[in-house]
Order: C-alpha cells, then sequence, then structure tokens
C-alpha cells in the first residue's frame, strides 16, 4: 500500500500548472493533499475528481485559506472530518480514514504565523490531537499521522537550524512537541529508514533556495510503533514540482 502526502499551496493553481500529472506514475493508494485553499462550489465536478479515486474534502469556512482533501483508491471502512473542537475544525485541517487495520489522519497542522503570534494555537491544535491518538492507542488501534506538520524536528530537518532558531517552524516548545508523540507510541518513518540522510520537502519560493536545496522537512509520516514493521520505504519526490512542497509517499508492505 503507498500513501502520498502534498500540501499543494493551492488547489487551482495546481491544476492550471497540470501539476497532478505524476499521480498516474507514483499512483498512490491514498493520495493526501493540504492547504487546498478552495471550497467545493469553487471547482466544477471535473476538478473536484481524479480519475479512480473518491475524494473527501475538508475546506476551511474562510475562502481561500488552510483546508486538506483525501483521495482514496478503495473506499475506507469510514471517515471523520475535523477533531470535534470548532476553533480548529472552521479551518478544514483533519480528514480522518479508517482503513481495516490503522486509522489514517491528513492533517494541515497550523503554522504558527507571523511573529510567532499563532504558536499557542498551533500547540494546543498538537495537544488536542494527541488526546484522541492516545485514546486509539490504548483501544488497540495502529496510526498513521501525515500531512504538513509545519515543524523541523531536528536540525538535520533543515538547512539552517541556528539562524531559525527563534523561528516558527523550529522553536524549542514546537519540536518539543514531535519529541512527545514519539514518547507516545510513534515512530517517524521516514527518520527511522534514513536516520542520517538531509532531505527536504518544503523550500521558501524566495531566494532560489529550492535550486539550492536550502529547506526544510515539514511533511512526515508519523505512524504506529507495531506498524513500524510494514514501513518498506517513505520516499521525498524532490523532483516534482508545482508547490513550495513536494510529494512524499509511505510504502507499507501488505
Amino acid at each position: 500500500m503507498k500513501i502520498t502526502t502534498w500540501n499543494v499551496n493551492g488547489y487551482r493553481a495546481v491544476l492550471r500548472k497540470a501539476a497532478l500529472n505524476w499521480v498516474p506514475e507514483v499512483n498512490p493508494d491514498v493520495l493526501c493533499i493540504q492547504e487546498i485553499k478552495v471550497q467545493l462550489d469553487q471547482l466544477s465536478d471535473e476538478e473536484a475528481t481524479l480519475d479512480g479515486y473518491t475524494g473527501v474534502w475538508n475546506p476551511a469556512e474562510r475562502k481561500g485559506y488552510s483546508g486538506v482533501a483525501t483521495f482514496h483508491k478503495a473506499e475506507p471502512k469510514a471517515v471523520e472530518k475535523g477533531i470535534g473542537i470548532e476553533q480548529f475544525d472552521v479551518e478544514g485541517r483533519v480528514i480522518r480514514s479508517h482503513f481495516e487495520d490503522f486509522y489514517l489522519f491528513n492533517i494541515y497542522f497550523p503554522n504558527g504565523g507571523q511573529e510567532n503570534k499563532r504558536v499557542p494555537f498551533k500547540l494546543g491544535f498538537y495537544e488536542e490531537l494527541l488526546k484522541i491518538c492516545d485514546e486509539l492507542h490504548q483501544a488497540g488501534e495502529n496510526i498513521i499521522i501525515t500531512g504538513d506538520f509545519n515543524t523541523a524536528h531536528n536540525e538535520i530537518d533543515l538547512a539552517n537550524p541556528s539562524s531559525n532558531a527563534k523561528n516558527t517552524g523550529f522553536l524549542p516548545e514546537e519540536r518539543a512537541w514531535i519529541d512527545k508523540y514519539l514518547d507516545h507510541g510513534f515512530v517517524d518513518a521516514f527518520r527511522e529508514r534514513h536516520p542520517e540522510e538531509e532531505v527536504y520537502s518544503w523550500w521558501t519560493y524566495r531566494f532560489n533556495c529550492r535550486a539550492r536545496n536550502v529547506g526544510w522537512r515539514l511533511d512526515y509520516f508519523l505512524v504506529s510503533q507495531n506498524l513500524i514493521e510494514r514501513v518498506n520505504d517513505v520516499v521525498v519526490h524532490g523532483e516534482i514540482m508545482g508547490s513550495d512542497h513536494c510529494p512524499v509517499s509511505l510504502i507499507l508492505k501488505d
């Protein structure tokens, strides 16, 4: 099974660039996209559809902002939107798909905002989501969390750690929440399989950073410890253009 995540930074922009043409070649069983910045009434039926997939959309109430969508080849047992907390759910940040042997969370984690003003909101989201995950783990369920975490975990996960130590995305209190998830039964699947590899999934559009590979690893797969044996690989598709992020794929053994 292959699950691919991609922050598209605007779904309509991706359509204009024909930047989903890679999907048949990569051929994910599930495609999770974030920051769609669109509502369904702004799309035609054709634009809202991917051949061979059933789409589930969770846009933000505010137009042109946030939102996630998940495309499944085979429909899961159940799908839920949000986490049941209005201040987060109005921003369209979560779709949870229940498969036979795991729950898949497609998430666009909040950004800390200008001058780090939204960092408390971001950390509150991390906290509430972890409560849900703890309950599922305690019930014996397995979980995969994917999406744009808006946090680089360790110094290896960004090109310039020292100059970003006071910037959102690499603040100690943000990074500590990734540690907490790992302490609560999760494994960073990419780092487990590639412990020393310096690979990024986001580059600012400024300063020609992508061409110079001055980036951050912000797009993750956190998997329950019981699932790590099934992880064959995590592939960062740095060659795929169309957004300031690139897609990342988790490949699971059947």
